[in-house]
């Protein structure tokens, strides 16, 4: 398995597990935030922190493990996977943001703004790490 694939594999587990329950939470309460928003940052902020801890530890961990796959220089290959993962990210990430600026606040109170942006950043992430893995795994080229 290739480095930069090990670290996509690790980017989707920590999202899985950290968000899994922010939204656990939000998705059981369904006014979470209604009242307060400052409990949607206090929930969201610290699993962010957490999430950011365990990719960078699990980097370094990954990388002291296969020094010799993680000193190797990125090739074309690489290079047009992290474009293409990168533009299905950011197209995505676009028009969820659309849809929450633009649409939303006509029709939603603001927590559910809140959380449905949260959502679609955390779903952008987990794309672009999902095309990665994909196109490791099918052994696209470019």
């Amino acid at each position: 398995m290739a480095f930069r694939e090990k670290i996509a594999w690790l980017n989707v587990g920590a999202l899985i597990v950290a968000y899994a329950a922010y939204f656990g939470v939000v998705g059981r309460t369904a006014e979470f935030g209604k009242n307060n928003l400052v409990d949607i940052i206090w929930s969201f902020g610290p699993l962010a922190v957490v999430h950011a801890i365990v990719v960078i530890v699990g980097s370094i961990a990954i990388a002291i493990a296969s020094a010799n796959d993680a000193k190797r220089p990125t090739d074309e290959r690489d290079r047009a996977i992290v474009q293409r993962s990168n533009t299905a990210g950011y197209y995505t990430l676009l028009v969820g943001t659309l849809l929450v600026a633009v649409v939303m606040p006509f029709s939603e109170p603001s927590y559910k703004i809140v959380n449905v942006g949260l959502a679609v950043v955390v779903f952008a992430e987990m794309l672009r790490s999902g095309v990665i893995l994909v196109s490791y795994r099918r052994g696209w080229h470019g």
